[in-house]
């Protein structure tokens, strides 16, 4: 059994068990539950559901395990004999999330 789910505006493929790496989810740290309601396709045994956009009856549930920081990423400008350098760096924050469950309610 697997899905489909929305997360920060990408989508992931999911099954119990396993873990993703996702975007930031404002009000969740290590070790709190966190539900995906947004879940766009399920797929079991008997078949597929798929949710025009979504299906409300089903929910995602997961445990996040680590919340973090990517690498620097590095961005500079520059202008040709003009004497214009800017240098700045930035850091994309994640959260790893352990896949509990999939609800059918």
């Amino acid at each position: 059994m697997y899905a489909v789910v929305e997360i920060g505006g990408k989508q992931y493929r999911v099954e119990p068990g396993e873990s993703v790496v996702h975007e930031m989810v404002p009000g969740h740290g290590p070790g709190d539950e966190i539900t995906f309601d947004r879940v766009l396709l399920v797929r079991n045994g008997e078949g597929v559901a798929i949710g025009r956009p979504y299906l409300t009856e089903v929910k995602v549930v997961g445990e996040v395990e680590e919340v973090g920081r990517g690498p620097k990423v590095i961005v500079q400008r520059f202008k040709p004999k003009k004497g214009y350098r800017r240098k700045k760096g930035y850091r994309q924050p994640y959260m790893r999330t352990r896949i509990l469950k999939i609800e059918k309610g």
